[in-house]
């Protein structure tokens, strides 16, 4: 069925705004403790002792580990849905899509923490709807931006964090016309290009205990570099061991017969005629050529983590990562490598917090910068004292109160 982008689509659509919803699979972890915050941390190579040293943590201002920033979040590696059916009244208007048959594809993140995940606490969620923008996109005319959110609290009614996903809808047809990357190369590479490499992970290292004090930074300073790559198939095996499978529940075996029949269309017969997850198009090359990709690639959610990554290496154990977003500009193939920096664009107070906001990037090594993004940190202070953590949008105190507060603050921005 090929769909169309009609006013009328998007006001069935905007009506879904702010109604809680379940999430669409359980959580990979339900009560995390120090074995998932170190695969987590694992999974995008993260070494920072914050995560699950209890003797490193204990001496930190958190007096003891706590889960690494992608994990609280992350789709669906936690929370479990306060929310768990859709209220009566509202079925009718939640069936379906009314962009049916309008291509959508995952554009861009953005992540907000207010406190520390500790170990060993149940966490819960909910998910909505929060903004859909009417726009138009320079290859597919009219499209349409459509922002989901998911916030997150521990059993204490802590709230911890939320994290907004960016799906751009295009029309088909439309869409179709958008230059691929056919003509890509990997090129080999030679030994002094990974001796080059290899001498940037042997530089970095997690600033850790050592305070990286508001007074002593600059706007202008640089954060980084970090190298990830080159992108392998073991980085996406390894990636996965510690994130999960994702959002359609990938499993094995029996397991994965009984999701076939749930989800029959994410199957396609490989040349065995055997069927598998539309997924394997992150690890077997023929897979993603079938789907108009010269050879397989990783997600966008890799890079999002690798952006925390360079943050918090950067900013030591004492400060605190409040906000981070970015896009996801260009895919990452296997064979990539992705060289990660960024730099101090405004050093500023928010609420008496000392502060910097950063802008950040990821550029493969043909210079194109794949993944820009910005965070905001709070860092401690000689004069101010050690961070204050942030507060919920909107000053909320429970779940339904934060998705309100970022609604309504879609409502009141352009973006």
């Amino acid at each position: 069925m090929s769909g169309g982008i009609t006013d009328a689509a998007i006001a069935a659509l905007r009506a879904r705004i702010g109604v809680p919803e379940p999430h669409p699979q359980p959580p990979h972890y339900r009560r995390p403790g120090l074995d998932a915050f170190r695969n987590v941390a694992v999974a995008y190579g993260d070494d920072n002792p914050l995560w699950s040293d209890e003797e490193h943590a204990a001496t930190t201002r958190w007096g003891s580990p706590i889960a690494p920033p992608p994990l609280v979040g992350g789709d669906t590696l936690i929370g479990e849905d306060e929310v768990t059916e859709v209220a009566p009244a509202q079925r009718e208007l939640m069936k379906g899509d009314p962009l049916r048959g309008v291509h959508a594809f995952y554009s861009a993140s953005a992540r907000e923490w207010w406190a520390p995940l500790y170990p060993d606490r149940r966490v819960w969620r909910r998910n909505a709807l929060v903004g859909v923008l009417d726009k138009r996109s320079d290859f597919a005319g009219r499209a349409v931006h459509e922002w989901t959110a998911q916030v997150f609290r521990d059993d204490a009614g802590t709230l911890l964090s939320g994290q907004y996903r960016l799906m751009i809808r295009t029309e088909r047809e439309k869409a179709r016309v958008r230059k691929r990357d056919d003509a890509v190369v990997i090129e080999r590479y030679t030994d002094e290009q990974i001796a080059q490499i290899d001498a940037q992970y042997g530089r970095e290292r997690p600033r850790g205990a050592e305070p990286r004090f508001w007074e002593d930074v600059a706007e202008g300073d640089r954060v980084g570099p970090m190298v990830k790559g080159p992108l392998t198939i073991t980085d996406m095996v390894c990636w996965h061991s510690g994130m999960g499978m994702g959002l359609y529940g990938v499993r094995p075996l029996r397991l994965g017969y009984e999701n076939r029949k749930r989800i029959p269309r994410f199957f396609h017969r490989d040349d065995l005629n055997v069927p598998d997850v539309m997924q394997r198009v992150h690890w077997d090359p023929e897979f993603a050529k079938r789907a108009g990709n010269p050879t397989t690639f990783d997600y966008g959610r890799m890079r999002e983590t690798w952006l925390v990554h360079l943050c918090t290496d950067w900013m030591g154990d004492d400060a605190w990562l409040w906000k981070l977003d970015c896009e996801f500009r260009k895919f990452n193939y296997v064979g990539d490598t992705q060289w990660l920096d960024g730099t101090v664009t405004r050093k500023h107070l928010i609420d008496d917090r000392p502060a910097v906001d950063l802008e950040l990037r990821a550029v493969n090594q043909r210079g194109e910068t794949t993944t820009p993004g910005h965070a905001t940190v709070l860092l401690p202070s000689r004069a101010h004292g050690q961070v204050v953590l942030p507060d919920p949008p909107g000053g909320a105190t429970d779940l339904q109160q934060a998705l309100d507060a970022i609604v309504a603050g879609f409502e009141g921005d352009p973006r």
